[in-house]
């Protein structure tokens, strides 16, 4: 399973995929386990992550990136 991200996504394909009309979450910092029991997409409006795939490598992302999770993935925030 793979993550993939789409750094600095047009203002075009953003504003196809509805991204203004998206709840807005936020978290602390912090260290938590995730699963994603659907294919999950997300654009960061701030600040950095680095997530880890269970049994895969850390992968950073953040600000201005557009990040799709796959159905069945579990990691680590």
């Amino acid at each position: 399973m793979e993550i993939k991200i789409e750094h600095q996504p047009s203002q075009e394909r953003l504003k196809q995929l509805g991204v203004t009309k998206w709840e807005i979450w936020q978290k602390e910092v912090s260290t938590f386990s995730w699963n994603y029991d659907t294919q999950e997409t997300c654009y960061f409006l701030a600040g950095d992550v680095i997530v880890t795939p269970d049994g895969g490598q850390p992968v950073q992302m953040g600000k201005d990136d557009l990040v799709i999770f796959p159905a069945g993935m579990s990691c680590n925030w």
